[in-house]
């Protein structure tokens, strides 16, 4: 708590009122990190529904061999997860990690989709399940170094985990019966989620890089923190 309140000022309860906890609601950048959230749910809920069935009917295995094949790219995601978050924390930095998993899920992504061969396809398969599930950390961690004040975090941990929560309904309908074998659709609205949070973290990253400048030249509080309070690029 010592640690926290020398690196934020905010361990101490404050006070609830309810403008304190609706008013940063107003701020654009809490509703970036939740529709990040939302994107990078709904692409990981997609996979995590649908790649059994991509396996079966869009690559032709059988329903074992399906079955059995789900399970490596995941166990990618965990050794990518634990790697990238390794990179953020010891060069204090999460945007680049977030856009390096994304630009993974958008190589994947075509490759599940339109290459000719299974085993290409099913390399796709990997760097867009690694990427996507890679991601879920990495954003909320995006969201969580970059606030301040516990009434702004309570709102912001609402909208991140609701739009999430909303992506992984949107996942259950991304690729369609209808769609098989190929799912175009589906691949479609994957890669357009993956490339809508490399656009909002790029949004982010120049505002929070002019206004650590700012604060550096001493013109600019962020956050209203008092104890010199920088963003997380």
């Amino acid at each position: 708590m010592d640690r926290v309140q020398r690196d934020r000022g905010d361990a101490k309860t404050e006070p609830f009122t309810v403008g304190k906890f609706l008013r940063p609601a107003l701020d654009l950048k809490v509703w970036g990190f939740a529709m990040c959230f939302f994107c990078s749910t709904t692409v990981t809920y997609a996979i995590a529904y649908f790649l059994p069935i991509i396996l079966r009917d869009g690559m032709g295995f059988s329903v074992a061999q399906a079955q059995c094949l789900v399970a490596p790219p995941y166990a990618f995601a965990g050794i990518l997860m634990f790697c990238t978050a390794w990179v953020g924390d010891k060069y204090h930095t999460r945007g680049p990690i977030i856009i390096f998993n994304c630009i993974l899920a958008l190589i994947g992504l075509p490759l599940m989709g339109f290459a000719k061969t299974n085993a290409v396809r099913y390399f796709g398969v990997f760097l867009t399940t690694g990427g996507t599930n890679a991601n879920i950390p990495a954003v909320m961690t995006y969201q969580a170094n970059n606030i301040r004040g516990q009434w702004k975090r309570a709102l912001c941990s609402a909208s991140l985990v609701g739009l999430g929560g909303i992506g992984g309904i949107a996942g259950s309908l991304v690729f369609r019966s209808q769609d098989a074998p190929q799912y175009h659709p589906g691949i479609y609205a994957c890669i357009a989620c993956s490339a809508l949070i490399i656009v909002i973290v790029c949004l982010l990253s120049v505002k929070f890089y002019l206004d650590n400048k700012k604060q550096k030249e001493g013109r600019l509080i962020i956050e209203g923190g008092e104890h010199g309070f920088r963003y997380t690029l």
